[in-house]
């Protein structure tokens, strides 16, 4: 396992990080067995949400059973708006998901904590404030962003400095070989792929501000089980389609297969290869629930893809 440095976290955070949205986690069931093999696997950090139903509760419950809290790295995010569209960046909301947190997840101190949607109406001050007092009672590390476009960050941050508050130092957007086209779950999420984005990758580039890069197998798309269109549509669910059905995606597919082949690699592998070729601050946030795969995933760390297999896959 390689390990980064991320502002405001007083640990080494793994550069794969377990993403906890997945399986029965949702229900808050006993995840021990995969929860072991992730940490076997050298994977310190774990990403959950209060938005995740129970999965707050499986990594608390597992936590409390092992006795590792202090080993590990727990990310975790508030003020995800409601059903209906109602924004919940603010105080009341931010203070009201910390507490419930930090109640299923058994502890009292979050490493990263970051905010799961913006507002762009949001009271920024307001919401600086309330993360930076959290921050000096000791209470959250890092803050961060999820679904936070580049330009919000530096916004936000402005704020901080202005008012002397503690600063966003890292961000969750998604980023994949392929590119999102569309909204998966029309709810305010922010790419960095594709052309019209090209600007935000580069101030990640520039900035190299670190990157939680979510969804880092497009929702699956890059598993290596989707060969076309009609695999797609049969094997992936709804929003994993909505998200990145295009022509040329498939293209980039087949491209990323064909290194994978001349390697005796997996697509998924190269993929998340290609993330660490980026010249950015890049971690990956994946899921699965088979220990081998997790395993396998460690792998892509230490890949070193060509100039000329990125540039054929980037066509």
């Amino acid at each position: 396992m390689k390990y980064g440095n991320i502002k405001n976290v007083d640990k080494k955070v793994s550069r794969l990080i377990y993403g906890c949205a997945i399986g029965d986690f949702f229900s808050g069931g006993d995840m021990s067995e995969i929860l072991d093999a992730v940490v076997d696997a050298g994977i310190n950090t774990l990403d959950t949400a209060r938005i995740y139903r129970l999965s707050e509760k499986s990594v608390g419950d597992w936590m409390e059973k092992r006795g590792n809290r202090d080993d590990l790295v727990i990310l975790t995010k508030c003020a995800h708006p409601l059903e209906d569209g109602i924004k919940r960046v603010n105080r009341k909301e931010i203070l009201d998901d910390f507490r419930v947190s930090t109640g299923y997840l058994k502890t009292g101190y979050i490493d990263i904590y970051m905010m799961h949607r913006d507002d762009p109406d949001c009271d920024l001050r307001d919401v600086m404030e309330t993360l930076s007092e959290l921050h000096e009672a000791g209470k959250i590390g890092a803050i961060g962003a999820s679904n936070w476009t580049s330009d919000r960050i530096e916004k936000a941050n402005e704020t901080a400095y202005k008012y002397g508050l503690t600063e966003i130092t890292v961000s969750s957007p998604h980023l994949s070989a392929v590119d999102q086209v569309r909204d998966p779950w029309a709810g305010g999420v922010v790419t960095i792929t594709g052309e019209k984005n090209r600007y935000q990758r580069e101030w990640y580039r520039e900035t190299k501000f670190p990157l939680i890069a979510y969804s880092s197998l497009a929702h699956g798309f890059l598993s290596g089980r989707v060969t076309d269109e009609e695999s797609a549509k049969r094997l992936l669910d709804e929003s994993a389609v909505t998200g990145y059905d295009c022509p040329e995606n498939y293209i980039k597919l087949k491209r990323i297969r064909e290194v994978a082949e001349n390697r005796g690699s997996t697509v998924a592998l190269v993929s998340m290869a290609w993330l660490f070729h980026q010249d950015m601050d890049v971690y990956a946030a994946v899921s699965s629930l088979n220990p081998a795969r997790i395993r396998e995933n460690v792998k892509a760390l230490d890949m070193e893809l060509t100039k000329e297999e990125l540039e054929y896959i980037e066509g």
